[in-house]
């Protein structure tokens, strides 16, 4: 459970550090910016590092989009899971402590594939020089996506800056 709890933290930090843009991701009041804000603040970062294109962007505002969506839908039960998680610890119930962590587990590994899809869509959508420059930005694990990008890994937090999991 301590690991679950720690790749939770750091998909829920990773969302934020995200989804900052140059002026610290935060709107005037201190509210976070939304999905597509964030998305967008990404792409345009991407987009002074790498000189894309203003095709390249919209293609990529897309492939990130789409993955925060599908995301979204991936991650809709994870909330209720974690809950029945905790009660059957609290319970002692091997069982469905067995099946509430496979099933967190699952929800795990279509968030990384969904994401490892976007980042490779991404990556399609560069030149041959932009993927060279690409790959000299710093990671930030596998298939971490750069700077300030899918975060610390093992688990992405998504490209494009996708709202954190309901978990």
């Amino acid at each position: 459970m301590t690991t679950f709890r720690l790749i939770s933290a750091a998909v829920l930090s990773a969302a934020l550090i995200f989804g900052q843009g140059q002026g610290g991701g935060r709107r005037p009041g201190g509210t976070p910016p939304d999905p597509a804000t964030m998305i967008q603040n990404r792409v345009d970062h991407l987009g002074t590092l790498l000189g894309l294109s203003d095709s390249q962007k919209a293609g990529a505002v897309k492939i990130f989009t789409d993955a925060q969506a599908a995301v979204q839908a991936a991650t809709a039960d994870a909330a209720a899971t974690h809950d029945a998680l905790a009660a059957a610890v609290k319970k002692n119930d091997i069982v469905a402590i067995d099946q509430a962590a496979g099933t967190l587990g699952t929800i795990h590994g279509k968030v990384m594939s969904i994401q490892s899809k976007a980042e490779a869509a991404f990556y399609a959508l560069l030149t041959p020089d932009q993927q060279a420059k690409f790959d000299a930005l710093p990671h930030r694990g596998p298939g971490g996506m750069g700077p300030g990008g899918m975060g610390p890994q093992g688990m992405h937090t998504g490209p494009g800056g996708m709202a954190r999991p309901n978990w």
